[in-house]
């Protein structure tokens, strides 16, 4: 019988008979590719010679393509630039070959304050206009001990010249410079014109690390306080409204919010030393609560204090 007609009767593929019915044997084991006799290849000294020319003085600081073209042009051509990439990924050079910068890592900022007007935080946020694409831009300085806003204003554009002069204006109302500023790496924070100030104030300088969103926590809860409040407008007609809203919010804020960072106390009360009447006060009338429910109350209850 035929090998076809078998392979019909049987429903069995002609093709696999014949591949699984030679002996390997017969044919002997398959070459692997690497083992292979390659008719273009290079030699091992046409490739030493690619190397050794990307290597060159000429050539080392140069890309791959770069020293290619160029040693092209020089009257050098040894393999096609695929190849030349080829012979540098094997030798671990096709990464950039230029000198790099060698500067340690930034450190995560770390100042401590333990009283108020020694550390200040500020920061840029915008507050969005009359029409979509129209910003107003807040300019907030907050102390970090005491969390209050101790300078602001809010302005058309950001700029260095505005912000210098918030700066100013907040020592002179505080009545004392802090001993550091702290902010992110906006275009107004590192301009000169803030950093001669700084200078001339006596005032070190603090600086987030690049692409670190956390590094400036006190005052982006600020703004997050100001803007999820339940009377901050969703736009602002004009400049005008805008800082009679900031007005309001900022005397309100510094004199009526209770801030959980801080005890429960307000930032004045905090940044004023007046907290320690106030805590004596919670104490007492929780002191008369509990006295009078003690079965509301498993300890003796304390105010929440300073942290």
């Amino acid at each position: 019988m035929s090998v076809v007609r078998a392979c019909r009767l049987l429903g069995h593929s002609r093709a696999s008979f014949y591949r699984h019915g030679r002996a390997a044997a017969d044919k002997g084991a398959p070459m692997p590719q690497a083992d292979r006799y390659q008719p273009a290849a290079l030699s091992a000294s046409e490739r030493a010679s690619v190397l050794e020319t990307l290597n060159l003085a000429p050539y080392a600081g140069l890309s791959v393509c770069q020293a290619f073209y160029r040693s092209w042009d020089d009257g050098h051509y040894v393999a096609s630039k695929s190849s030349w990439y080829r012979i540098a990924r094997a030798a671990g050079q096709v990464g950039d070959r230029r000198r790099q910068a060698t500067g340690s890592p930034k450190k995560i900022p770390e100042l401590v304050a333990n009283g108020p007007s020694q550390v200040w935080s500020w920061d840029i946020t915008k507050v969005r206009g009359p029409r979509r694409g129209q910003w107003f831009h807040l300019y907030v300085i907050i102390d970090i001990w005491s969390r209050r806003a101790v300078g602001w204003r809010i302005e058309n554009y950001e700029d260095s010249d505005l912000a210098q002069d918030m700066i100013q204006t907040a020592v002179s109302v505080n009545g004392k410079a802090p001993g550091y500023l702290h902010s992110d790496n906006g275009a107004a924070m590192v301009s000169q014109p803030v950093s001669v100030l700084l200078e001339k104030l006596g005032i070190g300088k603090s600086f987030s690390r690049p692409k670190v969103s956390n590094d400036n926590p006190f005052s982006e809860a600020l703004f997050k306080t100001l803007k999820y409040d339940e009377v901050f407008p969703g736009s602002f007609p004009d400049l005008t409204t805008a800082e009679e809203f900031c007005l309001w919010f900022f005397r309100e804020y510094n004199q009526n919010h209770r801030h959980s960072g801080i005890g429960w106390h307000t930032p004045d009360s905090v940044h004023h030393g007046r907290t320690t009447s106030i805590s004596a006060a919670r104490r007492k009338l929780l002191d008369r609560t509990a006295t009078a429910h003690p079965e509301r109350f498993n300890h003796r209850p304390k105010p929440p204090t300073l942290p």
